[in-house]
């Protein structure tokens, strides 16, 4: 396994080595080791998710806060997405940028989001299944989140807006601005 830190700090992109021969591939999704030697990260991951969504389906930006914070690790197992996260910690000094990356059931990259950054992704791919290790509880009570498309964030998604299918919680999250009040 590769593990490349991305421009913002504590969040990782793994390549896991593929081994495939005319059955199939084969290849370790996570080992506790390897993850926390190449990374410094201890992971202690409590919730796995899955989610099953077509093609145009935006989720985000979703973040849970304070105590109930969560760092995710997430891979796309079934289709392709396009993967965006956004550090929201206000004393970071990345804080307000964004990571995005095509995440597809081939290349079976994953990417390690700390606590303290909003995620969400957009599908490119119909039957996608996207999966989440998560080091916290879920806490309704905690989300939170950024409007997908906060005109100072400015992220590209590269799919007709009038296209996305969006949940009307998602369409009413708060802009970027009204978050940092």
């Amino acid at each position: 396994m590769t593990v490349e830190e991305t421009y913002l700090k504590g969040c990782f992109v793994l390549t896991p080595k593929v081994f495939e021969d005319e059955r199939g591939f084969f290849f370790e999704s996570f080992n506790k080791k390897i993850f926390e030697a190449k990374t410094g990260v201890t992971a202690n991951f409590v919730q796995d998710n899955q989610s099953k969504s077509s093609i145009g389906v935006l989720r985000g930006m979703h973040f849970q806060t304070k105590e109930h914070a969560q760092a995710k690790l997430i891979q796309v197992i079934k289709g392709k997405a396009l993967d965006v996260c956004i550090d929201v910690r206000k004393k970071s000094p990345t804080f307000g940028k964004s990571f995005s990356i095509i995440l597809d059931a081939i290349e079976h990259i994953q990417v390690y989001i700390p606590r303290g950054f909003a995620h969400g992704f957009l599908v490119l791919e119909d039957d996608t299944i996207f999966s989440y290790k998560c080091d916290n509880f879920y806490n309704k009570a905690s989300e939170s989140g950024i409007i997908f498309n906060d005109k100072d964030l400015n992220i590209e998604w590269g799919f007709p807006l009038n296209q996305l299918i969006i949940s009307e919680k998602d369409k009413q999250l708060p802009s970027f601005k009204e978050f940092c009040k």
